[in-house]
């Protein structure tokens, strides 16, 4: 796209019990969203709030040191009036990508625009909420995970995520 190419890094927030569920997300910056189930579990006192302070902390901990490593290959652009684009590997529950979408949203770009290989079909209304356009190439039903939707899904590393990011933004015009 011959752009800036920048990150934003949203983490789930897991439930201390279950580290598998997620019940929100934040961001490196510090937007946060709960998961419905979480906010009224905690209205309802059935919430330990210590306890959801903590995973949230933990998360947001890890979102900023992950930022930390790639901030050398980050470019300095302003996304006001201009259109964002929030590319994911793939959407399971929406969670990081609405969190990204808030955090983004608070630039005041003039749209931004959702793209994923891969989502559930059940989510489309809500991504549509979070970004002014989604493009998404499949949306399986029923939807099992990101990873069945790849012949190979290995982990990036995050050195191999800056030497990318940086490659991009020393070409970008």
């Amino acid at each position: 796209l011959c752009c800036p190419l920048d990150i934003v890094v949203a983490k789930k927030i897991t439930q201390p019990s279950n580290p598998e569920l997620a019940i929100g997300a934040v961001t490196a910056d510090g937007a946060v969203l709960w998961a419905e189930d979480a906010i009224q579990g905690r209205q309802a006192g059935k919430s330990d709030t210590s306890s959801l302070s903590i995973a949230l902390q933990q998360a947001r901990e890890k979102a900023i040191a992950q930022l930390k490593q790639l901030t050398p290959g980050r470019p300095s652009c302003m996304v006001a009036g201009k259109i964002a684009i929030l590319v994911d590997d793939g959407i399971a529950t929406g969670m990081t990508m609405a969190v990204a979408a808030q955090a983004v949203r608070s630039q005041h770009p003039a749209q931004i625009w959702l793209c994923a290989p891969v989502a559930p079909a059940e989510l489309m209304r809500r991504l549509e909420a979070w970004g002014d356009r989604v493009i998404l190439l499949a949306t399986p039903s029923p939807f099992y995970s990101v990873s069945r939707f790849y012949q190979q899904f290995p982990q990036v590393e995050t050195e191999a995520a800056l030497v990318c990011l940086q490659r991009q933004n020393d070409t970008a015009v």
